[in-house]
């Protein structure tokens, strides 16, 4: 019984809604990181300087659910989803950017890259994969047409 409805969720969401699922998770839980127990917040004095981190938290909150609730919409809706998770480490990598910048943490640049390459890239690129990539099997000839 399990096993079926499981199969049933994997076949409705497909490969991109599989990966917005997994991403709206992540997100959402990052952001309840940030609820429950902040960091210090070195590296983030740009985003600081306009409220705490906790509420920031809200932007990760958000966007998670977003990504999250668009896993279940039809392929071409789900967009806001891509987009919804793009936000976060994007607003996040500008902020350790403009650290390494003004030379409040140094260590920012390679946080930055991180951010910019392994969620943004990877979000930017799973966008653009189509959720059947893989060409359907050629059709068997049947006897009339030759065989």
């Amino acid at each position: 019984m399990k096993a079926v409805l499981l199969r049933r969720i994997q076949r409705h969401l497909g490969r991109r809604g599989v990966f917005l699922l997994i991403l709206g998770v992540g997100k959402t839980c990052w952001g309840a990181s940030f609820l429950f127990n902040p960091p210090d917040g070195a590296g983030l004095q740009l985003l600081t300087g306009m409220c705490g981190l906790r509420q920031w938290a809200w932007l990760w909150i958000v966007c998670g659910l977003t990504t999250l609730v668009s896993a279940f919409l039809r392929i071409g809706r789900d967009r806001w989803g891509y987009v919804a998770a793009l936000i976060p480490p994007t607003v996040w990598a500008v902020a350790y950017l403009a650290a390494v910048i003004t030379g409040d943490y140094s260590r920012g640049l390679w946080v930055a890259i991180w951010y910019l390459t392994s969620h943004v890239g990877v979000i930017m690129w799973a966008a653009t994969v189509p959720e059947h990539s893989v060409p359907p099997a050629p059709r068997r000839a049947r006897k009339s047409e030759g065989a």
